[in-house]
């Protein structure tokens, strides 16, 4: 049975829920990798392999949702808490333009004090300052948790924030898109399955592209992993809005549910049954910020075609206990090394251009950023133009 899915898939055709199952559970790693290649040099024959420069920015830790999983957030109240002022985000810009950035990633905890309007004023205030600039903003569990705050609509959200100047959403928050499996993560609350999914069909009507994500290896089954895929799938059908997929395994350090991490065999597999799966999607992107630089190479064997973002900041996963680190040049070189061509793209993948650092000289990143000095408790200013609606912030707000 194995050869015989396998054989049609290689003819291009869309394998069902049995027939990915039985591909996942029984299909050699060295086929899986070869019916991947296969789809990913068929949808990109040029042999290119794209990567984004942007700065992946997390405005705050403060979350409500407490997802068991998460190393990241701090309750509301915490010492630990911070919202990132405007000017520390406006400087953030600046250095992501410096090495050749052209998109802010900007997603953050479920701060019940920050309402729609600080949003829409850091939009505004970005768009006035970079015009050309993107911002790829706010997953869907942060946009239902602004459709709560503001009692609007979630379409409402979305058309007041595309109004005041978000570019696009990123697939955050998915992990699983089953109710049973966000139940036992704790993240039910922020969003349930339909939610997420609801969320992305309203941003692709209304003329937003989105990215996609999983996160695997916490307490699901292989068929509930397939089951995320396969609701993918079926709202790419219906929207054609997402411009990509990218999955990682789960980071168990410092969090409450704690565990162990999947391997890199389990990786490469999970990747190669999404590109076969996610017949529908143009682009798959290599977790290196998880999986480390070789994994993340090996992974355009595996039906990768993309090496996701330089980044340059990352605060959610090193909270957890990941910290790879890749700057524009050594993306170049284990793209090079894999026998591709490297380019420049935007998050709508088109290509941009060479690597940046080969037309000027551009600072080299050793070390991600975070998202700001640990020793640094400021308050923003800005803050005290926005009604809080906890406790303790309605005490910083009066302490101002």
């Amino acid at each position: 049975m194995i050869n015989q899915i396998a054989d049609r898939v290689l003819g291009g055709g869309r394998v069902d829920r049995v027939e990915a199952l039985e591909l996942y559970r029984q299909a050699p790693t060295h086929l899986l990798g070869r019916l991947a290649d296969a789809i990913r040099a068929r949808k990109h024959p040029g042999r290119i392999v794209t990567y984004i420069i942007d700065r992946n920015v997390n405005y705050t830790n403060v979350c409500v949702a407490r997802c068991n999983f998460c190393a990241f957030y701090r309750p509301v109240g915490s010492p630990e808490g911070y919202v990132l002022g405007f000017e520390e985000i406006f400087r953030k810009i600046d250095e992501t333009i410096a090495v050749g950035g052209n998109q802010l990633l900007l997603q953050g905890g479920h701060n019940p004090d920050l309402p729609i309007a600080w949003y829409e004023d850091l939009f505004r205030s970005v768009k006035a300052r970079y015009p050309e600039f993107k911002l790829h903003a706010l997953s869907p569990p942060e946009v239902i948790h602004l459709s709560r705050l503001s009692q609007l609509p979630v379409p409402a959200v979305i058309d007041r924030l595309m109004a005041a100047g978000l570019d696009s959403i990123p697939g955050g928050g998915a992990e699983i898109l089953v109710d049973r499996v966000r139940t036992l993560l704790h993240c039910i609350g922020k969003a349930t399955a339909d939610e997420w999914l609801d969320v992305m069909r309203h941003a692709h009507r209304a003329g937003l592209r989105t990215t996609a994500t999983m996160m695997y290896g916490t307490v699901e089954t292989d068929e509930e992993r397939l089951e995320h895929l396969l609701r993918l799938r079926a709202l790419q059908d219906e929207t054609d809005g997402f411009t990509a997929f990218i999955t990682w395994s789960y980071q168990p350090d410092h969090t409450e549910l704690a565990g162990s991490e999947a391997t890199g065999v389990d990786y490469l597999r999970t990747l190669a049954i999404a590109r076969i799966v996610l017949d529908n999607f143009d682009n798959l992107q290599a977790s290196w910020v998880t999986q480390g630089g070789k994994v993340g190479q090996l992974s355009l064997a595996y039906g990768a075609n993309d090496m996701g973002s330089v980044m340059i900041e990352e605060n959610v996963v090193r909270a957890a206990g990941a910290s790879y680190c890749m700057d524009e040049v050594e993306i170049v070189a284990n793209i090079e090394d894999a026998g591709f061509t490297p380019k420049r793209r935007n998050m709508h993948y088109d290509v941009l251009g060479d690597p940046i650092f080969r037309d000027r000289e551009v600072p080299r990143m050793l070390s991600l950023a975070t998202a700001r000095d640990g020793r640094d408790a400021s308050v923003p200013e800005e803050l005290r133009n926005y009604p809080a609606r906890s406790r303790d912030g309605k005490r910083i707000r009066l302490s101002q």
